[in-house]
């Protein structure tokens, strides 16, 4: 990440057993992309997601549907539901996507294709700031 020169600003932290390196509702939207799967990042880690995340910022997260990952996914869903439930946050989306990446094995493709699914999902962290009239 670092020799690509697109960063200004680099922080390293184990999501899940360390706080973030950000101060609270410092971000318009958060992204965690290919790390929320079985032995990776846990459930556990979306408080703090949520926590470095302004009011009414976004966050996308990605998990995969593979037969390895679904037991995670099921956990992960319920973690999302609960906060949800908890009016920590709004869902905009959870989008399955058929083709997300070619399987490492038959055992993990989706009906034989060769591919493993994914699933997308938005949220909208609450409480959401009201809309400025002008």
């Amino acid at each position: 990440a670092r020799g690509t020169g697109l960063y200004r600003q680099l922080r390293q932290c184990v999501l899940g057993r360390e706080p973030l390196p950000a101060p609270a509702e410092h971000y318009d939207a958060v992204t965690v992309v290919g790390a929320l799967g079985e032995g990776q990042v846990p459930c556990s880690a979306l408080p703090e997601l949520l926590r470095v995340t302004k009011p009414g910022g976004f966050l996308c997260l990605t998990t995969r549907s593979n037969p390895s990952n679904l037991r995670y996914k099921a956990e992960l869903e319920a973690a999302l539901q609960g906060l949800e439930q908890q009016g920590a946050w709004q869902k905009v989306l959870a989008q399955e996507v058929e083709r997300w990446e070619r399987a490492t094995s038959e055992e993990e493709s989706t009906q034989g294709t060769g591919y493993i699914s994914g699933v997308v999902y938005i949220y909208r962290k609450c409480p959401v700031p009201p809309l400025e009239e002008g």
